[in-house]
């Protein structure tokens, strides 16, 4: 028994119910064992299952009650950027700077783009407010997604929080928390052309 979990620990879950099985033969018909083979298909079995996909609209709703509500994080603020916005496409935030840094005393503005695979695909992301940070476009404040863990391993329960939070950490990395900043209150100048590549290519099914 001992021997059989401290082998099981060393494969992955594939493996494991061939594992048991060849367990049950050479061992025998052992009852102990064979309760074990079947916990660990019913294991396999609830890892397959999926959960059901929240449809887009309610789980920006969802979001945008609480941001409205201000739960959550009180150093980042988020909402429509058009209150009539029944796509729910387009939001703008709000960060403060992080103290210990650079960053603190200052309130960095950013604008959301959740495209029509929001969540399964992140949303388009740039500050309006100037910041020197590595994974931020210093042209025009997009967020570089080749740039930031968050972005790189995206996942659907990730959602406009995770993101602001996330920023807001990256300025307290040994890395950044001294970089050069810009004037405060200085602003990026939108390329429109280069915004609606932006949105395209982020936003369109991989």
């Amino acid at each position: 028994f001992v021997f059989f979990f401290s082998s099981r620990r060393r494969h992955t879950r594939s493996a494991s119910v061939s594992w048991a099985r060849r367990c049950v033969q050479e061992t025998g018909i052992n009852a102990e064992y064979m309760g074990i083979l079947l916990l660990v298909q019913m294991e396999e079995k609830t890892k397959m299952m999926v959960e059901p996909m929240i449809p887009r609209s309610f789980r920006l709703m969802l979001e945008l009650e609480k941001g409205e509500k201000g739960m959550g994080d009180s150093n980042i603020s988020y909402g429509l950027a058009k209150t009539d916005d029944t796509t729910f496409s387009d939001w703008g935030a709000s960060i403060i700077g992080a103290p210990g840094t650079v960053f603190d005393n200052r309130i960095y503005m950013i604008s959301i783009h959740c495209g029509d695979k929001y969540p399964m695909v992140p949303p388009v992301v740039r500050f309006t407010s100037k910041i020197n940070m590595p994974c931020v476009n210093q042209t025009n404040g997009a967020v570089d997604p080749a740039k930031l863990d968050l972005f790189k391993h995206w996942k659907s329960e990730y959602n406009i929080e995770t993101i602001l939070t996330t920023l807001r950490k990256e300025m307290t990395l040994p890395a950044n928390k001294k970089l050069p900043q810009p004037p405060d209150g200085s602003n990026y100048q939108l390329d429109l052309t280069q915004y609606i590549l932006n949105l395209i290519f982020y936003t369109s099914p991989k």
